[in-house]
C-alpha cells in the first residue's frame, strides 16, 4: 500500500518546515527508507557508559530546508541485496537496539515505518512505545482495507489511539486533466468509517512518487498535486498530534533534575 513512501514523504514534509524528525525504519526484513531518501552511510558503534555490552549508535541524518530528518534502518547495517532471515524475536530485539541504543537527541517528531502485517514487531512496539499514535495506510482497493483494519483492530487491542487513515494511490491525473481511479474510489473513507477515526488525507497515483523514491528524492519536495497532498497531510498529522513542548515535559524534567543532582554530589573527598 505505499507505507515506506507516505512515511519518506511525510518525514520530508515536516522536516521542510523546519522540524526535526526521527524515522525509524522498523521493516526490518524489507527495508527502503535509505533509497528513498537518499542516504547512504553505515552506522558506527559508539560507547555506552552504562551497559559497555550494548554500544550506542548515531542515526544518520538529512537536512531539508531548515530541517532534519535523523534515521536508522537496518540497511545501513546490511548490504541491499542480502537477505536478512531473522525470527521473531530477533527482529524485536532489532527494533528495540533501535528505539533505546540510539542517540535520537531532541526530535519533534518520530515516525516509526512499520512492516506489514500485525506481527511480532507490531506487537513489540506496541509493548516499547505505550503511549504512541497509529496512523493506517491503505489503497482505495478492497483487499488492502481488509488488511488494513486487522491493523487498526491490533493497534487498539494494545491501547494505542488510531490518529487517522490515510489512503495512498488514489486518482491517476493525466496530462490532460482526467482522473482514472485505476485502484477503485472512496477505499480511505469506507476504511476511516468503519474504524470510526477521520481521513486525513488522500495521495494522488503518480510517477513522481516512485521515481523520487528510486533516487531519493521525495516526491512532497518537489511540485504539484502529491507535493500539495502531502503537505495537507502534514497539516492533519499536526493537528492530530501536536507537536510536543518538551520544556514542560515531566520526563524532561526529571532528566534536568537527575543532571543537577549529579552535578552537586558530593565527591569521596568531601
Amino acid at each position: 500500500v505505499g507505507k515506506s513512501s507516505v512515511t519518506v514523504n511525510l518525514a520530508a514534509t515536516l522536516a521542510r518546515r523546519g522540524y526535526t524528525v526521527g524515522l525509524l525504519d522498523a521493516d526490518i526484513a524489507g527495508f527502503s527508507v535509505p533509497r528513498m531518501l537518499g542516504i547512504d552511510g553505515r552506522i558506527s558503534a559508539e560507547p555506552n557508559e552504562d551497559d559497555p555490552t550494548r554500544p550506542k549508535m548515531r542515526p544518520l541524518e538529512k537536512r531539508i530546508g531548515d530541517g532534519l530528518v535523523k534515521v536508522l534502518s537496518m540497511g545501513f547495517l546490511s548490504p541491499e541485496d542480502e537477505a536478512i532471515m531473522w525470527r521473531g524475536l530477533m527482529l524485536v530485539r532489532g527494533v528495540q537496539h533501535f528505539l533505546e541504543d540510539a542517540i535520537w537527541g531532541d526530535l519533534d517528531y518520530l515516525l516509526v515505518d512499520m512492516p506489514p502485517g500485525t506481527g511480532d514487531i507490531q506487537m513489540g512496539l506496541a509493548r516499547m512505545l505505550p503511549r504512541t499514535e497509529t496512523i493506517i495506510v491503505t489503497t482505495p482497493a478492497l483487499a488492502a482495507q481488509k488488511v488494513a483494519v486487522r491493523a487498526a483492530d491490533m493497534a487498539r487491542k494494545g491501547y494505542l489511539r488510531v490518529v487517522g487513515v490515510i489512503e495512498n494511490m488514489s486518482g491517476f491525473t493525466c496530462e490532460h486533466g482526467a482522473t482514472y481511479e485505476l485502484f477503485g474510489s472512496g477505499g480511505g473513507q469506507r476504511l476511516a468509517d468503519e474504524i470510526g477515526a477521520p481521513l486525513l488525507g488522500r495521495i494522488p497515483l503518480q510517477p513522481e512518487v516512485s521515481s523520487g523514491g528510486d533516487v531519493g528524492q521525495p516526491a512532497a519536495l518537489g511540485t504539484g498535486a502529491v507535493a500539495a497532498a502531502f503537505a495537507a497531510l502534514a497539516d492533519a498529522v499536526m493537528e492530530a498530534v501536536p507537536v510536543v513542548e518538551m520544556q514542560n515535559c515531566t520526563a524532561r524534567i526529571l532528566d534536568l533534575v537527575d543532571v543537577a543532582l549529579a552535578a552537586h554530589a558530593p565527591t569521596p573527598t568531601d
